[in-house]
């Protein structure tokens, strides 16, 4: 058995070589990784490639992301998209050999990317994508070198400004949206979001399955876990009678911005669906609902998300004004 138990850790103990070649033993958290592991030391073995390379480490930054995205980017939710970003970036940068890449030569890709247009989020996630290959290839052994841009920090990012719509212009765009597009998804999938607070590709990806027992199910969300929110009776036959009509949500982004544009309502820079999302929690939270429903509600991974919006809390406005110390000196 080449993968065992060990304590706190997953044990992986091999021959690839069989039992007169080199020994391989390294522990991971998880046996998926354990396994990820064993496979691509076996498949380098078979193709006569080797596995463990020297400190002069010839391959070059293209090589280091196929051998990462077939050990782990290949499991990842976005897997595919990331590959091509850092293959784009290995492009930029002249495809060096991995061990050759200097931090100087990435910031310059950074500068350029700004210089660009490109949001600070992306370039840090540009960033992150690339410490991620080499820091999972230190973790297995398939590098001995350290990450060489272990020491570019992410570029601090101001608190995104959070928009919500009143229920003035809540009404007002339903109506622009029934009179002003054609597309026979947008006014629901809208509805869907403001009574859900589902992101928009949550929402279209709704089938007739995921409307039972007076629920919406959301599945391949953002977190990767599955959630269920429950819809009033009108919405709920709404919701089912049209799956049962067309089978399926079609893509209906476009249409709404356009229905967006229509109504007039500007936004922060950025946001055009994903403010129903920001108008179902605020108002969830505005009309007493508990921050701790709402984080299941949007499927948050952790609370911090969702303090967002706990400063639109009844409580917490009546709070401010009774403990501030202009208040309390009055007492």
């Amino acid at each position: 058995m080449t993968i065992k138990k060990d304590g706190e850790k997953w044990l992986v103990d091999l021959y690839p070589e069989g039992r007169k070649g080199k020994r391989v033993r390294k522990k991971f958290d998880t046996r998926a990784e354990a396994a990820r592991f064993e496979k691509f030391v076996l498949s380098a073995v078979h193709q006569g490639k080797d596995w463990n390379t020297s400190k002069r480490d010839p391959r070059h930054l293209n090589e280091l992301i196929d051998i990462w995205y077939k050990a782990k980017g290949g499991y990842l939710k976005d897997g595919a998209r990331r590959r091509k970003c850092l293959m784009d970036i290995a492009e930029w940068l002249g495809n060096p050999k991995g061990i050759d890449l200097k931090a100087k030569d990435f910031t310059a890709y950074l500068s350029y990317k700004t210089e660009s247009g490109i949001s600070e989020k992306t370039i840090n996630n540009h960033l992150g994508y690339m410490n991620a290959v080499y820091n999972y290839l230190s973790e297995v052994g398939e590098i001995e070198y350290t990450n060489p841009l272990a020491k570019i920090k992410p570029i601090k990012i101001d608190e995104r400004e959070l928009s919500w719509l009143t229920i003035e212009q809540i009404r007002h765009l339903l109506i622009t949206i029934e009179s002003f597009t054609q597309n026979p998804h947008v006014l629901l999938l809208t509805k869907i979001c403001l009574a859900t607070g589902a992101r928009w590709s949550e929402a279209e990806g709704l089938k007739l399955r995921h409307v039972r027992d007076g629920k919406v199910s959301f599945h391949g969300t953002k977190s990767g876990k599955s959630r269920s929110v429950p819809v009033d009776e009108d919405l709920f036959n709404e919701i089912h009678a049209h799956l049962e009509k067309f089978g399926e949500f079609s893509f209906s982004l476009s249409a709404f911005r356009r229905a967006l544009d229509e109504s007039g309502i500007e936004l922060p820079k950025g946001q055009a669906a994903h403010v129903l999302r920001h108008t179902f929690a605020s108002h969830f939270m505005m009309n007493g609902g508990n921050i701790l429903a709402l984080q299941k509600l949007l499927g948050h991974s952790s609370l911090s998300m969702t303090m967002r919006y706990a400063h639109l809390s009844p409580d917490h406005m009546i709070e401010a004004v009774k403990l501030n110390p202009l208040a309390v000196g009055k007492m």
